[in-house]
């Protein structure tokens, strides 16, 4: 068998997908996307798939290290976003070859299903006790905020003192035993983050998430001294050397490497057993795509340390199209009491809906992350 050709969508509402072909008329999908960068990306893929024509996409493990080691200049967010794309459609091609789901070919599964969360109240948070109480009577069990908005170096109590209420508010409304997942989303400096993980406590958060940036991830020292909350963080980290350190200085109890950023389901897979070795659960980054978070359930379902999966339905993010929106069976990704069964169709386990992801590529997007500013004038993290 080999790789013929390839296709690249652009679909709203911030998305890439790829289509590879194969001789024996085989395709797989993938997902290569950072998000704000796509067409990036997507010059990326172009340059990685001049290697690929012609070559056997069953060799997998080989094809992902010429891809990465064949370029003196490797790593980062283009690159490995380019490449965990590639790499997914690739294991697509091989399960549906063989007719078994990839985590078949990954050892098998370890468990049925995985515990989900859902995201609620936007970029700015607001109204969110209301909003939570709505997901969790859809049956999740648990949720998912942005903290703050723009926070400065050294900020003011009232800031804090809004997110306190916020998530108090969530807490009463829902009771104690809802996991409420907390973002600081990189918008908050060391100082204020010492500040936020203590008078958080009391409220028993299910974990803070990029509390810092993980420029500085040494930070990550001083918050794990001061609060019991489990410190989660990995969106921003690409690869499995990216994360060497973190894991081995100690201080991180969750990673949430994505999918389509950190190389794939190869590189993603091995990340998740590093961390395992570790002592430390993972929880993978997925605020895309279906074909993102069906990659995603395939490793969730082979690593022991998975222990909940972020998904994008009804995430702020999806104006005018939704997870649900390209695909042929939306019910693969039923969730039920807060969890989602591992999907056992060949493959990644979906079936792309080709003929809406074209019709939705003609209309394409620009889609860019707002950039934000203090009162000051200076640029903020968002």
């Amino acid at each position: 068998m080999k790789i013929t050709g390839y296709e690249t969508f652009k679909v709203p509402p911030r998305w890439l997908f790829l289509k590879i072909e194969t001789d024996e008329g085989i395709v797989g999908w993938g997902e290569p996307v950072i998000e704000g960068r796509a067409a990036t990306v997507e010059t990326a893929v172009h340059e990685l798939m001049t290697y690929l024509i012609d070559k056997d996409p069953l060799k997998i493990e080989d094809h992902w290290n010429v891809m990465y080691r064949g370029g003196f200049y490797r790593g980062g967010p283009i690159l490995m976003s380019a490449i965990a794309g590639i790499d997914q459609a690739l294991w697509d091609i091989k399960g549906k070859y063989y007719q078994a789901p990839v985590h078949e070919l990954l050892g098998g599964a370890c468990r049925d299903s995985i515990r989900v969360y859902s995201w609620i109240g936007g970029d700015r948070p607001g109204d969110v006790a209301k909003a939570a109480k709505e997901v969790v009577d859809k049956g999740f069990t648990a949720i998912k905020m942005n903290a703050t908005e723009e926070l400065q170096y050294i900020d003011s109590y009232a800031k804090v003192e809004a997110v306190v209420e916020r998530v108090a508010s969530i807490r009463e409304a829902v009771g104690k035993h809802i996991g409420i997942g907390i973002d600081f989303h990189g918008r908050v400096h060391k100082p204020m983050a010492k500040v936020l993980a203590k008078e958080l406590e009391s409220y028993h958060p299910m974990f803070i998430e990029e509390p810092v940036l993980p420029q500085n991830n040494e930070a990550l020292r001083d918050l794990a001294h001061l609060t019991s909350i489990p410190i989660a963080t990995g969106e921003r980290m690409f690869s499995k050397w990216d994360f060497k350190t973190l894991l081995a200085d100690g201080y991180v109890d969750i990673i949430q490497p994505d999918l389509s950023h950190a190389g794939g389901i190869t590189e993603c897979k091995k990340i998740a057993a590093m961390a395992e070795a570790y002592d430390v659960a993972l929880a993978p980054h997925c605020p895309l795509g279906p074909i993102a978070l069906a990659a995603c359930l395939q490793v969730d379902a082979t690593a022991h340390n998975a222990f909940i999966q972020e998904q994008s339905l009804g995430i702020h993010y999806n104006q005018g199209s939704d997870l649900l929106d390209y695909l042929v069976d939306p019910s693969v990704f039923r969730y039920e009491e807060g969890y989602v069964k591992i999907p056992q169709g060949p493959g990644l386990g979906i079936e792309i809906n080709e003929e809406h992801v074209r019709k939705m590529a003609a209309i394409g997007h620009d889609w860019k992350n707002p950039v934000w500013r203090h009162p000051d004038g200076s640029v903020a993290e968002w």
